[in-house]
């Protein structure tokens, strides 16, 4: 009987030891999965402009790409420690990190890699350089987020604008900086401002010409860091009344319609032609 109740008694430590292990088990995953993404506090890894965002190319763009000059600097977007430092065929030079928070994030296309697998990195260190190598067609950052780990069918990859929010393409983020604030909103911020897509052959100096503004005032008003632009880029500038091109549209009958002549509005523009396209912004009065 003895025998029978120390077995029993035992059972039972068992019982409530396997239970306790199975509930800490169920609550360490319950809060993993309830990791506040937008609460991580994760840095943008590198400054240039947003040209790819997940899920397009049919669903099988796993990140997001950001355009910058070759040679810039990439920093590692929290604490963690070097899974996979490495050159890929698709991926080019890159670098694989593994966050305290789980995450696992992906470095694609640098020039050069300046850390090692197993290394431990803090967050805004420089990991390597923005590049254009392996399966790329310009130099830009491709940055991808996966849940706990990568995986070469990538269902565990996540939209990183979840956790730094919502982008667009044509915007520009700066590295290091914690979050980004669309284009529009911060257009709204500044009285009497308007949302300017930067065309083939724009420079900064000649933007701040048509706006009646400076390189500096528009620098301040989009956070660039430097003067460098690209076509498709979105950039907050003074609002100035516009004509957007229709087809069929010439630069004398856009002139007739608003009371100037074809020189004056190639005046404003800086245009040194007749020739249009549709779509082209066309400032009509200046402030």
């Amino acid at each position: 009987m003895l025998e029978y109740s120390k077995r029993l008694l035992l059972a039972i430590i068992i019982t409530i030891i396997v239970s306790l292990l199975i509930i800490g088990g169920k609550q360490t995953i319950a809060n993993a999965e309830a990791v506040d993404l937008e609460n991580l506090e994760w840095i943008w890894p590198s400054a240039g402009v947003i040209t790819d965002t997940y899920g397009t190319r049919n669903g099988e763009h796993y990140g997001i790409d950001i355009a910058g000059d070759i040679g810039s600097p990439v920093m590692v977007v929290a604490d963690g420690i070097v899974t996979k430092s490495y050159y890929s065929n698709t991926y080019g030079n890159v670098v694989f990190i593994k966050h305290e928070s789980g995450y696992e994030t992906v470095y694609a296309h640098l020039s050069k890699r300046n850390v090692v697998e197993g290394e431990a990195v803090k967050k805004g260190s420089k990991i390597g350089l923005i590049g254009s190598t392996g399966n790329s067609s310009g130099p830009h950052l491709h940055l991808e987020v996966h849940k706990d780990s990568w995986t070469v069918s990538k269902e565990n990859a996540l939209d990183p604008f979840l956790i730094f929010g919502e982008g667009e393409i044509g915007q520009f983020v700066a590295a290091g900086v914690n979050k980004i604030v669309p284009v529009v909103e911060v257009a709204n911020k500044f009285e009497g401002s308007d949302v300017y897509i930067v065309q083939a052959g724009d420079t900064l100096w000649s933007i701040a010409q048509k706006y009646k503004s400076t390189v500096d005032e528009i620098q301040q008003m989009n956070q660039l860091i430097n003067t460098t632009i690209i076509p498709g880029q979105k950039l907050v500038v003074e609002k100035v009344e516009t004509y957007q091109v229709k087809k069929g549209d010439t630069l004398f009958s856009i002139a007739k319609s608003h009371g100037l002549t074809a020189e004056q509005l190639k005046q404003i523009n800086g245009i040194k032609t007749d020739a249009i396209y549709p779509n082209q912004t066309i400032i009509i009065e200046q402030k």
